[in-house]
């Protein structure tokens, strides 16, 4: 037995004693809050102590020090339970691995043990109401003070913003310049007393985002991440783990819209002998399986230390078109009874009408179609007339 086996095996055999196994009956838990947050944060640091969070960072940041494939073989063998750790989805796949690369090694011994650990949680603070897929138009301002720096503005579609102890934000420092420079990313204080935080209601009843809003909020200066007027830089690295979070995950049963589910759905309706729901759930097995051998590509990639760069985004393009397919073929399934609903039908009719945001969150296929073409086709790239122009020049709308 290889060392990877005997990995997988403790992680199999972890699961099984600490894990609920994946119910299929259960409800399809969009916004990631079924499970009070006390008992997250209890498995979070159960995972940690057991060795299985931080797998790939490093042991000094209260990391495992393994490699990717540990950490692919501990995904694998998770597809098959309930892990209540969405709370903690966004900081370990984007302000942690963002921290871990730009960081100083203060804010890194700080911020990232406890991140692993469950003690804190985090969000990111990028959008806004006039800067969303162009996010570089942001109009939250970060102005210098003598101890440091004071936030105003306004971020929208933040994922978890209601439990999160810290957030990354970006913030326009700089007017004078153009609309890329300018702007820096900080460490933010979810709990102070300026900022506040209102949940946003979407189609499916539920309010898995917020829009948050910071008046005279103070941050040190050690709160900046990477350097001054380097924020676009880190917020491309940020973007760039969260789509690999976001589009590199593969099969997974807990997913309404996967294969498992909806071959199962197919199955339960006496449609799994008809042929051209046969033929769909192959190709939906054959993309679910190419995007994870892709998203393992750039997991083993990143752990070795290589720049994934814009291809993160193919892997975010790919996943939400891939949940809009699975969508249109669950619906094919479901037939005219999906008008009707019902409790066995709960999880996949909540997933069909979520769907669409997956083609928005996290940047809309639009953006990553630009990004894959500019960046890893080499075409030509958008004019952009607004690139040079000092921010504060622009005509923008609120």
């Amino acid at each position: 037995m290889t060392s990877i086996d005997e990995f997988r095996a403790r992680a199999r055999a972890w699961l099984e004693q600490h894990a609920k196994p994946f119910d299929e009956a259960a409800g399809f838990d969009l916004e990631g809050g079924s499970v009070p947050l006390e008992e997250s944060k209890r498995f979070q640091k159960a995972l940690w102590e057991a060795g299985f969070a931080g797998i790939t960072w490093p042991k000094e940041y209260g990391g495992q020090g393994l490699g990717a494939a540990e950490l692919i073989a501990f995904n694998e063998e998770a597809a098959d339970f309930e892990l209540p750790t969405g709370p903690f989805t966004i900081g370990l796949g984007m302000p942690g691995p963002t921290i871990l690369e730009l960081g100083t090694e203060e804010q890194k011994r700080r911020y990232l043990p406890p991140l692993l650990r469950g003690d804190e949680i985090w969000c990111q603070l990028f959008s806004e109401p006039g800067a969303g897929s162009d996010v570089a138009s942001l109009q939250t301002t970060a102005t210098r003070t003598e101890t440091g720096w004071l936030i105003n503005g306004q971020k929208v579609w933040t994922s978890g913003a209601q439990f999160s102890d810290f957030g990354a934000i970006i913030a326009r420092t700089d007017p004078t310049v153009a609309k890329h420079r300018g702007i820096t990313m900080f460490i933010v204080d979810m709990r102070h007393p300026g900022v506040t935080v209102r949940p946003l209601v979407v189609a499916t009843g539920h309010a898995p985002f917020n829009e948050v809003f910071f008046d005279d909020v103070e941050v040190p200066e050690d709160a900046v991440i990477g350097e001054v007027g380097e924020g676009w830089g880190a917020a491309v690295v940020m973007l760039r783990n969260e789509r690999v979070t976001i589009g590199a995950g593969g099969r997974a049963r807990s997913n309404p819209l996967g294969f498992d589910s909806l071959a199962e759905l197919a199955r339960g309706r006496g449609l799994d002998t008809d042929p051209a729901v046969r033929r769909r759930l192959a190709v939906l097995y054959a993309r679910e399986s190419a995007l994870g051998a892709y998203g393992r590509v750039l997991h083993e990639e990143t752990t070795a230390g290589l720049q994934i760069g814009a291809r993160g985004s193919a892997a975010k393009l790919a996943g939400a078109e891939l949940a809009l397919w699975a969508a249109d073929l669950a619906q094919d399934i479901i037939g005219a009874d999906l008008a009707l609903g019902g409790a066995d039908l709960e999880r996949v009719v909540t997933a069909i009408v979520a769907a669409p945001g997956g083609a928005v969150a996290g940047g809309t296929n639009e953006i990553q179609r630009n990004i894959v073409g500019e960046r890893v086709l080499g075409l030509a790239k958008d004019p952009g007339v607004d690139r040079n122009t000092p921010f504060d020049q622009l005509k923008l709308s609120r």
